[in-house]
């Protein structure tokens, strides 16, 4: 069978080979039929919670990519469609590495993957923001958008790197057979030279947010504070489409959407240019994400012939850049950092947590020295940032062997070379749009010496706060001290809280129905089952993935639920809710053999990620002496789903 018509289900360690429209049903299946092409369910009852979930993707799948659910989503949107491509790996890895490829075919020629990716079939009316709002091909065309597609001109957290990692182990003989990875290297490379160029807002190394939906948590607590200097765009000016599907009260006010409006515009009118905005946030969890996919990168350029130290080494200092500017050890956890809070723009000065007072809170941290920490000395340098070092020379650092390509664009690098499974990484463009990182310093690390570097903590704790737990060069202690923060009064988890709630529960703003100030979603819950495992943290590991599969069946695969009661929200038929069901229902027995067969250690971090994705040992940091051993964990399964999406 051709490799780019077969569709093939992972079970138990074997791949077993879809049927076209003319072979019979193998004894024991039961199949959904969709296009011509059939995914089964081989030896499970017909009304297994697999074969559910497996119909849900089914049912939102248009042909070339899934939609979260056809009336309120009827577009794709891009960290759904990451997590979508988790799950739908072990349906079929083919349909998971189309998803990725449809996504990526509508990347900007600056590196952004846009946040959705609108089908032209679906009327302007049935969405909003819809395409003639973004206005991308004609606003965005300094930026490289795309004139055949049309798209957001906003971004979500990247996940897509560990997506497509994970996608091409699940069969890396059809990945190979089409070059999966060879023609993802490139694009993904230039996504993330973007949020590390372009996004450093803060100089700090790491990557902002310029919009609540780039977060994907739309209307969290956490943006009260910096959106509350925007002046929102008047009621009349646009009409709420998601007020056709949900009720008023679980969905973000009249007030915070004309502010999201009032963002957008400006930043469509400024041509989505970077850095001139009243709204700059560094996230935990994007950033967290981010450096999660920077290790999947090592992993696939490793595969692809070279080492990937490079991007090992990057992982680890944004790691330490996330603990230096977003840790509060007082609090016991990370927070946001408003990067133009507290700087006489107009902006929120953030003394401390009203909650605690003096000294200790979400600024406690900051106040001892601003010079302080693993990043001091690069925020000194007039090229400030975690990357600062490699800024400075164009052949230095961990993008030296990226910037000598002459093919310019996007995606030259796949032009220009179809030898080498690493060309791209050696030969990426300093021309054209993804080597235009020398018109981008502007809006990125220099545009923050203009700015408030150092900002202000936000003190709201957001379940974004415990999401660094899924990344492998995390301090022990700092990792020690998140499990506790889950499972105390704030999230509750393993204790009055089903699931974990996206805001605290003892929040002022704490609200278990409206949009991510507190209802459970199972994507964040998925990345803190992945988190813990990681960690040692089995038995609780374990108790989530149970309760996480208990409120998948029970809400009839909801997009989000009540944290204390399971009671469904939002959405039903949610697609990443079923596609990270099926990976919790894939994943477990193979992840807790290599648990009890695993002795890793907490540092150097690349390692950790090696050997937990069973791939080989880097040679070159041979030297490096390991910290104090942290316990086994299982394979490096993480990954993050937007709320109001724009």
């Amino acid at each position: 069978m051709d490799s780019t018509t077969q569709l093939t289900i992972r079970r138990t360690g074997t791949t077993t080979p879809a049927r076209t429209s003319g072979s019979p049903a193998p004894p024991g299946s039961h199949e959904i039929t969709h296009s011509g092409a059939h995914v089964y369910d081989p030896d499970r009852p017909a009304g297994s919670l697999h074969l559910r979930a497996a119909r849900v993707l089914e049912g939102n799948w248009t042909g070339t990519s899934t939609v979260p659910s056809h009336g309120l989503y009827p577009h794709q949107w891009s960290w759904d469609s990451a997590f979508i491509a988790i799950g739908l790996r072990h349906l079929s890895p083919l349909r998971a590495q189309t998803e990725l490829e449809t996504l990526l075919g509508a990347q900007w020629g600056d590196g952004r993957i846009p946040h959705i990716v609108f089908n032209p079939s679906v009327p302007l009316d049935a969405y909003f923001p819809s395409p003639d709002f973004w206005r991308s091909s004609t606003a965005g065309r300094a930026a490289g958008a795309p004139r055949t597609v049309q798209t957001s001109g906003i971004v979500q957290p990247p996940v897509h790197a560990l997506a497509a990692w994970l996608v091409h182990q699940a069969d890396p003989g059809l990945s190979r057979s089409r070059s999966f990875l060879s023609r993802m290297y490139p694009r993904l490379a230039a996504w993330h030279r973007y949020l590390l160029h372009r996004r450093d807002l803060g100089g700090g190394g790491l990557a902002s947010v310029v919009h609540p939906w780039e977060q994907g948590m739309d209307n969290s607590p956490c943006w009260d504070a910096p959106l509350s200097r925007v002046t929102p765009a008047a009621p009349r000016s646009f009409r709420r489409a998601d007020l056709d599907h949900g009720s008023a009260e679980d969905r973000p006010t009249d007030l915070d959407y004309g502010r999201y409006v009032r963002l957008a515009t400006d930043y469509r009118d400024g041509g989505y240019a970077d850095g001139a905005g009243e709204f700059a946030v560094e996230d935990p969890a994007f950033n967290a994400l981010l450096i999660a996919s920077e290790h999947a990168l090592a992993a696939i350029a490793q595969e692809l012939g070279a080492a990937g130290t490079a991007r090992h080494a990057r992982a680890e200092r944004l790691t330490a850049a996330l603990v230096e500017r977003l840790w509060d050890p007082a609090e016991g956890m990370f927070f946001c950092r408003d990067v133009y809070g507290g700087d006489g723009r107009g902006g929120e000065s953030y003394g401390g947590d009203a909650r605690d007072g003096g000294e200790s809170g979400a600024l406690g941290s900051e106040r001892r020295s601003p010079e302080s920490g693993a990043l001091g000395s690069e925020r000194r340098s007039p090229e400030s940032g975690a990357l600062g070092s490699e800024r400075r020379s164009p052949e230095s650092g961990a993008l030296a062997s990226e910037r000598c390509s002459s093919e310019s664009g996007a995606h030259g690098a796949e032009r220009g070379s179809r030898s080498g499974a690493l060309a791209p990484e050696r030969c990426s463009s300093e021309s054209g749009a993804h080597g235009s990182e020398r018109g981008s310093r502007q809006s990125s690390a220099h545009a923050s010496e203009q700015r408030s570097r150092a900002g202000a903590l936000i003190p709201e704790r957001s379940v974004a706060g415990l999401l660094p737990l899924i990344l492998p060069a995390l301090p022990r202690d700092i990792a020690a001290t998140l499990v506790r923060t889950a499972g105390g009064p704030h999230f509750g988890l393993g204790g009055v809280a089903r699931l974990a709630p996206s805001y605290d529960l003892t929040g002022h703003a704490f609200d278990p129905h409206r949009y991510w100030r507190g209802p459970a979603w199972f994507n964040t819950n998925w990345l803190l089952e992945r988190g813990l495992r990681l960690h040692g943290e089995h038995g609780r590991a374990g108790e989530l993935r149970a309760a996480l599969l208990e409120t998948a069946d029970t809400s009839g695969f909801a997009e989000y639920v009540d944290p204390y009661t399971g009671e469904a929200c939002g959405a039903l038929g949610f697609s990443w809710t079923a596609a990270l069901t099926l990976d919790l229902l894939h994943e477990p027995a193979r992840a807790d053999q290599a648990d009890r067969s695993t002795q890793v250690v907490s540092h150097p971090g690349h390692r950790a990620f090696d050997k937990a994705q069973g791939t080989p040992p880097h040679t070159s940091h041979a030297s490096h002496t390991p910290h104090t051993p942290h316990t086994p964990h299982s394979s490096f399964e993480t990954g993050a789903k937007g709320g109001d999406r724009g």
